[in-house]
């Protein structure tokens, strides 16, 4: 239904609004007690291989939600119904802040593609702890993906952060440090190894002094974008460990432009989607046999297929993230990768998706 009514409905629409029609459309059936519960009888729900342990918390599906489409976690309990492991919202700053001028989101059919530079538009930390800290409960766990605001400069990140982790504590599941989007001015020198240590020591050290005042003590992540020079992004890896981080994402938007065929391509902005697939694969296992498999690692860009999510856990990713193919794949996505990958598992004779994780690293 989604390919043949639906999608043919949106792709009408600017890319901006057909992103804000739906959100708005999970977010009123999020309020509808009885939807979520349905929706999930219909959702292909990941089997017993599919299920791991990481930090301590259990995931059903290493199949998870990208931060940007629910902003400001409205539609949580609907995201959540259509079967991912977990969620990540955001990103979210200190502060409201509207982005940057539209149009700002761009549809690349041919390419498979979205182009964007939304600029960290959200509703601000308190906003997200309105909606976050009014979900009577969770099927899945909400990570939190954290900015600065474009007015703070990055000589006053940190705080900009750290405000975040303060407000946000005690509802998020996990924090995901943003450094890596292009789409606001200067964020991405923050990935400098040094800059990278002292940020990311600053808060897993805020996360931890916030501990007994909210009784949790989430993981802290990063996501690095894919378009560091290799020695720079073996730099900035070893920052992230160095300084006490949980995990890794990998990777955000490129500017990289190559082999794109829309008009669309010359749009500036973060590029997502299929012609991230290999790039993102490649530095996943960069990564994993930099760390010796150590430290986790969220693998996201151009997950169309079981296939692609695969090949990622098998080059090391534990966890993995859509985006984009959801706004072409639409909410049934889920449900075919969780039924590719588990026949991906029992064709390759591994009783669980633990036991693929870095396999071809």
């Amino acid at each position: 239904m989604y390919r043949s009514l639906i999608k043919p409905l949106l792709f009408r629409l600017d890319a901006e609004d057909a992103h804000h029609l739906t959100v708005a459309g999970l977010e009123l059936a999020s309020r509808v007690p009885a939807w979520p519960a349905l929706a999930r009888r219909v959702t292909a729900p990941a089997t017993p291989a599919l299920t791991q342990t990481l930090w301590g918390r259990t995931f059903s599906s290493p199949v998870g939600l990208a931060a940007g489409l629910d902003k400001n976690g409205v539609a949580v309990p609907a995201f959540s119904a259509l079967g991912f492991g977990f969620l990540e919202v955001g990103t979210v700053t200190p502060l409201p802040q509207a982005g940057n001028d539209r149009p700002r989101l761009f549809r690349l059919p041919p390419d498979q593609a979205l182009i964007n530079r939304m600029g960290f538009n959200n509703a601000g930390a308190a906003a997200l702890h309105a909606h976050l800290s009014a979900l009577p409960h969770r099927t899945a766990p909400v990570w939190v993906n954290i900015g600065r605001n474009k007015v703070t400069p990055n000589e006053a990140a940190t705080d900009d952060y750290l405000k975040c982790v303060t407000a946000l504590q005690d509802v998020a599941d996990a924090f995901v440090v943003n450094v890596s989007s292009p789409n606001t001015p200067g964020l991405r020198a923050l990935q400098a190894a040094g800059e990278l240590a002292a940020l990311v020591r600053a808060v897993v050290d805020g996360v931890e002094a916030g501990r007994v005042r909210t009784l949790s003590a989430p993981p802290v992540l990063v996501k690095l974008a894919p378009d560091l020079h290799p020695a720079d992004f073996e730099a900035s890896v070893d920052a992230v460990v160095n300084a006490g981080a949980s995990g890794l994402i990998i990777s955000n938007t490129t500017l990289d432009r190559a082999g794109l065929t829309h008009p669309h391509q010359t749009q500036t902005g973060g590029l997502s989607g299929r012609p991230l697939t290999t790039r993102s694969t490649e530095l996943i296992r960069a990564a994993y046999r930099q760390t010796a498999g150590r430290t986790p690692i969220v693998g996201v860009g151009g997950i169309f297929t079981a296939q692609d999510a695969y090949d990622k856990i098998r080059a090391g990713a534990s966890l993995t993230e859509v985006y984009s193919a959801l706004v072409y794949e639409g909410p049934g996505l889920v449900r075919r990768l969780h039924t590719g990958l588990s026949h991906l598992l029992e064709r390759d004779g591994l009783r669980s998706v633990s036991e693929a994780v870095g396999v071809d690293a």
